[in-house]
C-alpha cells in the first residue's frame, strides 16, 4: 500500500515529520476521501537529506521539471514560494501517477511547535506522527479553499462529539 511503503521508510531513514492534509483528517477520525499525502518535513538539512533519499529509493520524482536534489537548496525553495508563490512541492510515482506526496516548502509554523503537539497513531505494526487537530485547522485556515473550510467544520464538529462524550 503506498501510504505504508512511504511511512516505513521515513521511520526507517529517522526523518522527522509529520502528516497533516486529508490523511491526517482520516486518522483523526473525519470521514474524507483523499488520495495524495501530504506531510510537513523539518527543512534541517540532514533531515531533509534523508528525506530526499526516501524518496529517491521509492521512485518518486518531482511533478515540476527540476532536479529531486533542488529539493535540499534553501534558495531555491524559497525563490519558488516568492516567486512562483508555491506553496507545496509534489513528488509523484511515475509508475503509479495516483501516487503524490505533497511536501511544505517553507514550514508554516515552526517545526519544533508542530513536533511538541504529534498525535502518534498506531497502525498496523507503524506509528505514523500527525499534526494536532489545533494545527490541522490553522493550516486548513491558511489556504482558505472550500473544501479546507469544510474541513476546519468537520474537524469542530467531531470535537463536539468528542468534548461529549
Amino acid at each position: 500500500m503506498f501510504y505504508e511503503r512511504i511511512f516505513r521508510k521515513l521511520s526507517e531513514k529517522k526523518v522527522r515529520y509529520a502528516v497533516t492534509g486529508g490523511v491526517a483528517l482520516v486518522l483523526h477520525g473525519v470521514v474524507r476521501f483523499t488520495a495524495d499525502l501530504d506531510l510537513i518535513v523539518d527543512l534541517d538539512s540532514k533531515n531533509l537529506e534523508n528525506f530526499i533519499a526516501v524518496i529517491k529509493e521509492l521512485g518518486f520524482k518531482p511533478r515540476v521539471p527540476v532536479q529531486t536534489d533542488d529539493f535540499l537548496n534553501p534558495e531555491l525553495r524559497a525563490q519558488w514560494y516568492t516567486e512562483k508563490n508555491m506553496i507545496v512541492f509534489t513528488f509523484y510515482n511515475p509508475e503509479r501517477e495516483i501516487e503524490e506526496i505533497d511536501i511544505f516548502i517553507k514550514e508554516p509554523f515552526p517545526f519544533s511547535e508542530i513536533e511538541k503537539e504529534i498525535v502518534w497513531f498506531k497502525v498496523k505494526d507503524m506509528t505514523i506522527p500527525v499534526v494536532s487537530k489545533k494545527h490541522l485547522k490553522s493550516l486548513k485556515a491558511l489556504s482558505k479553499r472550500p473544501q479546507d473550510m469544510a474541513d476546519i467544520k468537520a474537524l469542530e464538529e467531531l470535537e463536539k462529539i468528542e468534548e461529549a462524550e
